[in-house]
Parts: structure tokens; C-alpha cells; sequence
């Protein structure tokens, strides 16, 4: 299995931004996929999740900005990032969980400016 975030960039606080993950090599449409990150010196943080169902979860400090979807059909899924802040400054990966098992793609670096 292997998973391709994209969508990363450099914007303006106040902006926006949509990520993409793809997977191949396996990921069933029932896996729960999840988008993480990680700023620099602290430590790797849910941001949100969705089951296969439609079901989604997110992080306090990011409902309401952040929509996470999901596209079965291309075993892909999304984040899309509204009213970015420089605190949401980050590297952020997407992520699988499958039979107990995460798996994870490469980060993609998301860089908000005051």
C-alpha cells in the first residue's frame, strides 16, 4: 500500500489550500482515512478523520475551517483548508487504518504567513 499526499504550499493567513491523498495497492473503501500533522518541535496531531461511511471527525483547534471528504471511487481523499492561521503551520500526512493496521504517506508541507 502506498499513499501520495499533495496540495501543500505556501499562503497567506486567512487563505486556503486543499490536500489529496491517494492510495494504491490496496486500501478498501471501508478503511478510516485521516489527515495528520506535525509543526515544527511539537509532536504529531490528529487533524481529521472519516470513515468509510461519510462519518468524520476533527481536531478542536481546526472545526469549522477544515472539511475532510473522501472519494471511494479513487481511493483517494481530501482536506480542504479554509481561514488557514499561522499556527496551522505544519507538515501534514494523510493516513489509512485498516485491520488495525495505519498506514502512511509521505508529508506534504503546508507554510501559513501572517
Amino acid at each position: 500500500v502506498q499513499l501520495q499526499a499533495s496540495g501543500g504550499g505556501l499562503v497567506q493567513a486567512g487563505g486556503s489550500l486543499r490536500l489529496s491523498c491517494a492510495a494504491s495497492g490496496g486500501i478498501a473503501s471501508g478503511a478510516f482515512m485521516a489527515w495528520f500533522r506535525q509543526a515544527p518541535g511539537k509532536e504529531r496531531e490528529f487533524v481529521a478523520g472519516i470513515t468509510g461511511g461519510g462519518n468524520s471527525n476533527y481536531a478542536e483547534s481546526v472545526k469549522g475551517r477544515f472539511t475532510i471528504s473522501r472519494d471511494n471511487a479513487k481511493n483517494s481523499w481530501y482536506l480542504q483548508m479554509n481561514n488557514l492561521k499561522p499556527e496551522d503551520t505544519a507538515i501534514y500526512s494523510c493516513a489509512a487504518l485498516q485491520i488495525e493496521r495505519w498506514y502512511w504517506g509521505q508529508g506534504t508541507l503546508v507554510t501559513v504567513s501572517s
